[in-house]
C-alpha cells in the first residue's frame, strides 16, 4: 500500500466497498488491517480514498473476509486503474488543481447530479459565450492560464450532459441566475436560450425558484451546493458525495448526517421551485422581456 494516492471516483467506490465488507464481517478496521499486516491508519486512508491498496492485499483481504466470487470480482474491477481518471483529457487538466479534478471525475462517473445555484448559471449549463464572459471578468494577473484554457476545460466537462452516455442532471436555480448579467445583452440572450434548449433533453431537469418563493424550513438556498450519486458494481450501494465549490477551493461532504441535511433541503427546494414546464416558460419570459430585441 502506498503512502499517498490520487483520489478518484473509482478509488472512493473501492474504499466504500471495503468498509462495507469489513462491517458485514463484524470486525473492526484495526482487525482488518491486521489481516493484511498494515497499520490501522492505512485501512482508514484506503476507505477515504487517500491511499492505495495493492492487488495482493486486496485479494488477501477478500479471502479473509470470505467474500464470494462476485463481490471479489467487483472489488478487483474497481481496483483496476483506480489511480486514473477515466474521463479526464490531458489537454486541459492543468485548468484545475487536484481537488477540482476529483470533482470532474465524480461528474463524469455519476448516474445523478443535483445542483443548487443562486447567482450564476451552473457550470454544466453555461453556453460558451457566457463562460468566456465569466472568465474574462474573473481572470487575475498572476494566472498562468489563458481564458481559452478555462473555457475549453469547462466545455469538456459539459460532455457529461451531452455525450453518448449522459448523466441525469437536476438543477434548482434561483431566479437571480436569469437576471444577473455577464457579457451583455447578446451573451445573456444566448445563455437563456441555451438553458431553455438543454431543459428539453430527457436527462436534464431545470427548476426555477422564483424570488417570491421562500422555501420555508431551510436557509440552504443561499449557499450553492452539488450532490453526486455514483453507481457501484459491488454490494455497498452507490457513492453519495456533496460538494460546495468556490472560486479557488472546493469542500467535499461525505458525512452521512451532513448529507441527510442537504437531502432534506433538496426536497424543500424542489417542492418550492416551479415544475419543469413552468420553469421553461419562465426562462423564455425573462429572455423575451429583457433581450428579445437585442437591446
Amino acid at each position: 500500500m502506498g503512502a499517498t494516492a490520487v483520489r478518484t471516483a473509482k478509488r472512493l467506490l473501492l474504499g466504500k466497498e471495503i468498509k462495507h465488507a469489513i462491517d458485514q464481517a463484524g470486525i473492526t478496521q484495526a482487525q482488518a488491517a491486521a489481516l493484511i499486516k498494515v497499520r490501522p491508519q492505512k485501512i482508514t486512508d484506503v476507505i477515504n480514498g487517500r491511499a492505495a491498496i495493492s492487488y495482493g492485499d486486496l485479494i488477501t483481504l477478500a479471502r479473509e473476509l470470505t467474500l464470494d466470487q462476485g463481490h471479489t470480482a467487483a472489488l478487483v474491477n474497481l481496483h483496476q486503474d483506480s489511480n486514473k481518471r477515466g474521463f479526464w483529457s490531458t489537454g486541459h487538466n492543468r485548468a484545475y488543481h487536484e481537488d477540482f479534478r476529483l470533482m470532474v471525475d465524480l461528474e463524469r462517473s455519476a448516474e445523478l447530479l443535483r445542483c443548487l445555484d443562486s447567482e450564476i448559471a451552473p457550470d454544466l449549463v453555461q453556453c460558451e459565450a457566457y463562460i468566456r464572459a465569466l472568465f474574462a471578468a474573473q481572470r487575475g494577473g498572476d494566472d498562468e492560464l489563458s481564458v481559452e484554457d478555462w473555457v475549453q476545460a469547462r466545455l469538456q466537462r459539459q460532455e457529461a450532459l451531452t455525450g453518448d452516455d449522459p448523466i441525469q442532471y437536476h438543477a434548482v436555480l434561483s431566479e437571480s441566475c436569469l437576471w444577473r448579467e455577464y457579457g451583455g445583452v447578446t451573451v445573456m440572450r444566448e445563455q437563456l436560450d441555451h438553458m431553455h434548449k438543454l431543459s428539453r433533453r430527457p436527462n436534464v431537469l431545470l427548476q426555477i425558484l422564483p424570488f417570491k418563493e421562500q422555501a420555508s424550513g431551510t436557509q440552504v438556498a443561499a449557499r450553492p451546493f452539488i450532490l453526486v450519486r455514483v453507481p457501484s458494481p459491488g454490494a455497498a450501494g452507490p457513492l453519495e458525495v456533496g460538494y460546495i465549490q468556490g472560486e479557488k477551493e472546493i469542500r467535499y461532504i461525505d458525512d452521512k448526517k451532513a448529507l441527510d441535511g442537504y437531502e432534506k433541503a433538496w426536497r424543500i427546494l424542489t417542492s418550492a421551485a416551479l415544475p419543469a414546464e413552468d420553469s421553461r416558460r419562465f426562462i423564455r419570459y425573462i429572455e423575451n422581456r429583457n433581450y428579445k430585441d437585442g437591446t
